[in-house]
């Protein structure tokens, strides 16, 4: 699908200037379908993973390993 600015209003809110090829720090946010809590749940205040939360978080150690160019 192409982009068209007369039905896509989305701004970026990436930092202006910033520049995002240089290595750093960054946090990746997954949403789920309905806001279903696929990889756990928050108590207390804090994530407890299930099955499916921990195989997420160790394949996302292996991020930093990718390069996206």
């Amino acid at each position: 699908m192409k982009h068209d600015p007369d039905k896509h209003h989305r701004r970026s809110i990436r930092l202006k200037g910033y520049d995002y090829s240089q290595a750093g720090a960054y946090f990746v946010t997954i949403c789920t379908q309905n806001r279903e809590c696929l990889f756990g749940d928050v108590a207390d205040g804090e994530m407890r993973l299930n099955d499916h939360g921990h195989i997420a978080g160790n394949r996302g150690m292996v991020i930093p390993a990718i390069r996206i160019c």
